[in-house]
């Protein structure tokens, strides 16, 4: 077996050939890389090797493209693959393609090839190494096959750069200890969802505040806390609460955690992660009978997302003593109060308030998760350290016209909700591209009881506005809001609005940012520093205690909120490496 003494230690040209088929057919990767030796860790030489594809001239990227082979095409069906190839396309069973499947892949290559000019590449062993079905792999393929050609190149390097990744941990013999586990745990809890996916070729995740796949969740993360070593208990809004004890005399608490509900259709690692990454530590840590000089607590948050009572950070928002109690009066859809899907699962709601913690008791609160964005994955980094998470103002938005005869209305005398509805989507868009790390949505938008021959008399729709920046970000809403008033005024359209979330932004302590950073370099990797547009529970433990977060890149362009949020075992491997060096080496204020 190759090790990483034996490639620090051999000359350039055999240090060359032993990683002759990390890249496919491309030996002037590892000949360039071999001049950054001794790598200090596997972390560095992988870093090393992807920084030289990174730093190649197009040309040599497009050659390095073109030396891999097509899926289950010519090369594979003769025989003429490299053996790194052979083996990977075998795990995903394309070596066993139905002649339909054969022929999809045949038209897809060829569609493919005539876009682009060069082959399809995907890490077929998937995100936890075990193998992509053939069905992902094809429906992968098609929808890249939408792409732009400079944005497909850049995403060819990135599963160019995956592969190699998966093909050194062979070569090196390398075990990881956190991420198939992490991942797997992942696959496990994504599998219980509100929607009924029985009858359908594409599972929905939906797990919305206090369901059946919610409560189910909530205790399996109960399981596996108790199984890890932890005192652990569901308290009465559904947090799921582990704590792994120190033996230090007074200790103090340092609390880690993150959400596990879901928006609809989602994806599986969003607020998960952050759940099950500090658990497979403190698993790690109780297998070693190593203790931490601080109580861990990690806590699974029962609800951030506002998607079935349409109130967020219900959980963290009870553990900082700011739990509206109002809200349990409030109905879902169906008319189910809070207050009664609470008790109907076994919670007593006079208990809420005692769930609130002492802040004099808080070391600090940190939270890993995905960063539902690209900024990472586009500047080819693992981890990074968040500064601040924006504020947000949130709205739900009812228009009142008049309905009529879409046939015998004159345009001029039409009171339409839903072209009000449009004009405020504009607005809303064009308000808010002019302000730094400010951003505005309209992510829901209804016509209630419309039909295709009557002008709509209402329409309701959301607000979404946030910047890091609250000064910026309550500007913009300022504007909008009196931009709704004029073109409602001037469309004689109604309106009512209602604030759902003002939460200010939620700067992150300095002193853990440098322990994270610090934690990242001992890694083997650069320290990199982002805002996080996306709210997390971390800002509301702000107002109790110092907070920090790291995050792990999301794959697929880093979309997030989808089926098609990723990650990789690896990345989550590094993640907990980091927050497990981070624990080891915490240093209070």
């Amino acid at each position: 077996m190759t090790t990483l003494s034996d490639l620090n230690s051999c000359d350039a040209a055999t240090f060359t050939d032993r990683l002759r088929g990390i890249y496919e057919h491309s030996p002037w990767i590892p000949e360039r890389a071999a001049l950054q030796r001794p790598f200090a860790n596997a972390t560095a030489l992988k870093l090393a090797l992807q920084e030289v594809v990174s730093a190649a001239s197009l040309d040599e990227q497009l050659g390095l493209t073109r030396a891999h082979p097509e899926l289950a095409g010519k090369a594979a069906v003769s025989g003429q693959l490299t053996a790194e190839s052979t083996s990977e396309q075998a795990k995903s069973g394309l070596h066993l393609c139905s002649a339909e499947e054969f022929a999809t892949l045949h038209q897809l290559n060829a569609d493919y090839n005539d876009k682009f000019g060069f082959p399809f590449i995907l890490a077929v062993k998937g995100p936890d190494g075990q193998g992509l079905t053939r069905r992902a792999i094809i429906a992968t393929f098609t929808r890249r096959l939408k792409n732009q050609r400079a944005d497909e190149i850049a995403e060819c390097l990135r599963q160019i750069k995956r592969i190699a990744e998966l093909r050194l941990n062979d070569l090196l013999g390398m075990t990881l200890d956190f991420g198939p586990t992490i991942m797997q745990w992942c696959e496990t809890i994504a599998a219980w969802s509100d929607t009924d996916n029985s009858a359908s070729a594409d599972f929905d995740l939906t797990c919305a505040y206090m369901t059946p796949a919610h409560r189910k969740t909530a205790a399996q993360l109960l399981d596996w806390m108790r199984d890890a070593g932890m005192d652990a208990h569901i308290d009465a809004v559904g947090n799921v609460v582990g704590v792994y004890r120190s033996d230090a005399p007074d200790a103090k608490t340092l609390m880690t955690g993150s959400h596990y509900d879901t928006v609809r259709n989602s994806g599986k690692y969003d607020g998960r992660l952050g759940i099950l990454l500090p658990i497979a530590i403190v698993r790690h840590l109780r297998r070693r009978g190593e203790k931490l000089p601080f109580h861990f607590e990690i806590v699974g948050f029962a609800e951030e997302e506002g998607v079935r009572f349409k109130s967020t950070f219900l959980g963290s928002n009870a553990v900082t003593g700011h739990f509206d109690l109002s809200l349990l009066d409030q109905a879902d859809a169906d008319g189910v109060t809070m207050r009664e899907a609470l008790l109907a699962a076994g919670h007593d709601v006079a208990r809420i308030p005692a769930i609130a913690r002492d802040p004099a008791q808080l070391l600090g609160f940190v939270e890993v998760h995905i960063e539902q964005g690209p900024v990472l994955l586009e500047r080819d980094l693992v981890l990074g350290v968040v500064t601040a998470i924006a504020g947000s103002s949130r709205y739900l938005v009812e228009l009142t016209g008049l309905a009529s005869h879409a046939g015998t209305t004159p345009m001029t005398m039409r009171r339409d909700a839903a072209a009000a509805a449009a004009e405020i989507v504009l607005l809303v868009e064009q308000r808010c591209a002019q302000g730094a790390s400010l951003v505005g949505t309209v992510g829901q938008l209804q016509v209630p009881g419309g039909s295709v021959n009557v002008i709509p008399g209402a329409c309701k729709l959301s607000l979404d506005i946030r910047a890091a920046d609250d000064a910026v970000r309550l500007a913009a809403v300022k504007d909008v809001l009196d931009g709704i008033a004029a073109i409602c005024a001037r469309r004689q359209v109604e309106v009512s609005m209602q604030q759902i979330v003002d939460a200010s932004a939620a700067p992150c302590a300095p002193r853990l940012m440098q322990q994270f950073g610090a934690a990242i370099e001992r890694a083997g990797l650069p320290r990199f520093d982002l805002l996080s547009g996306a709210g997390h529970d971390a800002m509301a433990m702000a107002r109790i205690t110092d907070v920090a977060m790291l995050f792990t890149r999301c794959g697929n362009g880093g979309i997030s909120h989808n089926p098609l949020e990723t990650m990789t075992a690896d990345d989550a491997e590094l993640a907990s490496v980091v927050l497990l060096d981070f624990l080891r080496s915490f240093r209070p204020a």
